[in-house]
């Protein structure tokens, strides 16, 4: 189902207090709700103009992309040991199906497992210090 985010608008509006048929108004911003003819039905919105935009850089001026931060934990489908010790696949092998590089997640590093739990689940999440990479 679609939706219309009207919050995302450049655009300020305004209801008027008491509704008018009349085409001139105040102020350059309102909505009117005309009563007078219940099957004429119509809706009228005016906005102000979104402000000006940025002015352009200069032509000869570069901009530096930061550099991207070295990526955090074992390389996707590196084959890790689990050191957690209240883990089910304790000193148990999986593979790293995904890393999150976000450093503030607790648990960044998926890893799937050959042998399901009790749950029937195959992945769990450890953090950085416990898992260790086998060659």
């Amino acid at each position: 189902m679609a939706t219309v985010n009207m919050a995302s608008a450049a655009s300020t509006f305004f209801i008027t207090p008491s509704p008018s048929t009349t085409t001139k108004s105040t102020s350059p911003n309102f909505i009117t709700f005309p009563r007078n003819n219940p099957n004429h039905r119509r809706l009228v919105v005016r906005a102000e103009d979104a402000a000006a935009p940025p002015a352009a850089p200069a032509v000869g001026a570069t901009t530096a992309a930061p550099a991207k931060p070295p990526p955090i934990g074992p390389k996707r489908g590196t084959k890790v040991k689990i050191l957690r010790k209240e883990s089910y696949w304790f000193k148990g092998i999986g593979s790293v199906v995904a890393v999150d590089q976000d450093p503030n997640t607790r648990y960044p590093v998926v890893v799937r497992f050959t042998k399901v739990n009790y749950n029937n689940v195959s992945t769990n999440n450890y953090a950085l210090d416990e898992i260790q990479e086998v060659a």
